[in-house]
């Protein structure tokens, strides 16, 4: 992953993003599968975040996204999930039936960090940094 440099900030801010649909209903599959994965890449043109990698299972995604700081991650994620929601239930009605009152994504997620740093290389860094400016 690369840094990235903007006006008033530098950043290297990756998320693991996994979420399923609702009550693992096994709809992405083959065209719907493959339109979802073209919306997530609209999306993300759309509110100014790369989507690094994406993959699409039968019940679940999984996305590797870079996006500044001042976008945070529930409103991220918000914004994938419903957006998302809306333009493959348009482009295929008929997956609407298969869904408990039409709703194709569980309300809960899971989000994990990734940078170039570990936990420890930070805390190390951290702590030598006493008397350094002296």
């Amino acid at each position: 992953m690369e840094t990235i440099h903007r006006r008033t900030c530098v950043y290297q801010i990756g998320y693991h993003i996994v979420f399923c649909t609702k009550y693992r209903k096994k709809v992405l599959v083959s065209k719907t599968s493959d339109d979802l994965l073209s919306i997530f890449n609209e999306i993300a043109l759309e509110k100014g975040f790369t989507l690094v990698q994406q993959e699409a299972n039968e019940d679940h995604v999984h996305l590797f996204v870079s996006a500044p700081p001042h976008i945070s991650i529930s409103v991220l994620v918000k914004w994938i999930k419903g957006i998302s929601a809306r333009r493959l239930l348009t482009q295929h009605p008929g997956i609407r039936k298969q869904l408990f009152r039409g709703h194709l994504w569980n309300p809960s997620y899971y989000v994990g960090t990734v940078g170039d740093m570990s936990e420890e290389v930070v805390r190390k860094y951290i702590a030598n940094q006493k008397g350094e400016a002296d």
